[in-house]
């Protein structure tokens, strides 16, 4: 079309050649052509866009055809629907709520110890439990410190005393100096009642930076993790430990794990991770633990009351769960804890306990010992169940009866528990 338009200006600039205005004629055809041409293409454009919208030109290929490939529209996100927006800004608004109540209750830590050579700082998290001033955070944050300072969410300071501390709990008691209208309190929930999925925030001092909040859920529940006791006394379980996912870093430690109530579920104490940071510091990795509130609250009470805590003692070491020895030994029992060894003199060697033989060269167990398959009549399933219920219901002092698995039979012994060493 546009071809045979220009064909017409030629012939009409031929027949004007001779006119005496023909430069001004030929001038005023071409012009008016070239408008009919940039017409013309746009008509074509437009016709062509839905086509070009749809489908995108390769490279030409070898037998030089075009090959082309179909291109989809890509989706237009459509708007939350209300109704589902109302129920995301109400989870929104319980976390803000929680925030703002419990955040004023949350302190950050600052500590100065001082060595032969010369002073090291550290930091962590608290909380503070009464309108007494009394802050509960970890031991590992204020072991050894000289000169411990709470920051407040206000950003108020006040300088902090040891009330007591338990490291087989990791767990302080601090007291500072406060008027009673200017402290927030916290609520201690009952960690026995906690699920695994349930949502919880944790809210501390990571890396120093004081009020930060944290969501996740409780991954697990009866975990344990190894403390020793602060004057040497050997290395114990601390049971019942809480597993979340909720961001957990240096810093954090003696911080809250709420649930969404905004109640004191567990102190976050340890992650485990295999990544650092340059300054070799342990980053989260998903995997952080919290001391239980249950826990809390028994080790609070007994350092206002005694000033420490007194755990009750077997006396029994490297115990195994009866299953991971199943396939060794023709054992009638389906669960229980091996005992591996007794300590010489201990409440257990007392009554009559038998450890097992253990190989010096393996470490494995070559003779069968005693198998505790139940402790006052509850069943035990594994090594970790047995400290947990040893811990939490029962004291030095107290009188009980293991039932085990001995020689082919079950045997009742009376055993009266000692105290942890410390």
């Amino acid at each position: 079309m546009n071809r045979k338009l220009l064909a017409m200006v030629a012939a009409a600039s031929l027949l004007l050649a001779g006119c005496s205005e023909a430069i001004a004629v030929l001038s005023l055809a071409e012009e008016a052509a070239q408008r009919a041409i940039a017409t013309l293409e746009a008509q074509e454009a437009r016709a062509d866009a839905p086509a070009q919208r749809g489908e995108a030109e390769a490279r030409e290929a070898g037998d030089g055809t075009i090959a082309r490939l179909s291109v989809a529209p890509a989706p237009t996100p459509t708007a939350i629907p209300s109704a589902a927006r109302a129920r995301f800004d109400e989870e929104e608004q319980v976390l803000v709520n929680l925030y703002e109540r419990v955040n004023m209750a949350v302190v950050a830590i600052s500590v100065q110890r001082t060595t032969r050579a010369f002073g090291v700082s550290g930091s962590g998290s608290g909380f503070v439990i009464d309108k007494q001033g009394h802050i509960v955070t970890n031991n590992h944050v204020v072991e050894g410190a000289t000169r411990i300072t709470v920051l407040f969410a206000d950003g108020t300071r006040a300088r902090a005393r040891v009330v007591g501390t338990d490291g087989y709990s990791d767990l302080a008691l601090l007291k500072v100096d406060r008027p009673a209208d200017r402290l927030v309190t916290v609520e201690l929930g009952d960690s026995d009642e906690v699920k695994v999925g349930q949502r919880v925030v944790a809210i501390g001092n990571p890396f120093g930076l004081a009020g930060t909040m944290t969501l996740g859920i409780v991954s697990a529940r009866g975990r344990v993790l190894p403390e020793s006791s602060a004057q040497g006394g050997g290395t114990f379980s601390n049971p019942d430990i809480i597993q979340t996912d909720a961001a957990i870093n240096p810093g954090n430690s003696g911080g809250p794990l709420l649930d969404t109530r905004g109640r004191v579920i567990g102190v976050n104490t340890a992650i485990r991770t295999e990544t650092q940071t340059g300054f070799g510091q342990p980053v989260n990795s998903g995997v952080g633990f919290a001391v239980p509130s249950n826990t809390v609250k028994r080790v609070v009470e007994a350092l206002l009351t005694e000033g420490r805590v007194r755990y009750p003692y077997l006396g029994i070491q490297g115990a195994f769960s009866l299953a991971e020895l199943s396939e060794e030994f023709d054992v009638p029992v389906e669960r229980g804890v091996v005992v591996a060894g007794v300590v010489e003199g201990g409440p257990a060697a007392r009554a009559g306990l038998r450890g097992s033989t253990v190989s010096n060269r393996t470490g494995a167990i070559t003779r069968l010992g005693d198998v505790i398959v139940a402790f006052d009549g509850q069943p035990m399933r594994s090594y970790d169940e047995l400290i947990a219920t040893l811990v939490k219901h029962y004291k030095p002092g107290d009188r009980v009866t293991l039932t085990v698995w001995r020689d082919g039979r079950l045997v009742d012994l009376r055993i009266t528990l000692g105290e942890r060493p410390r």
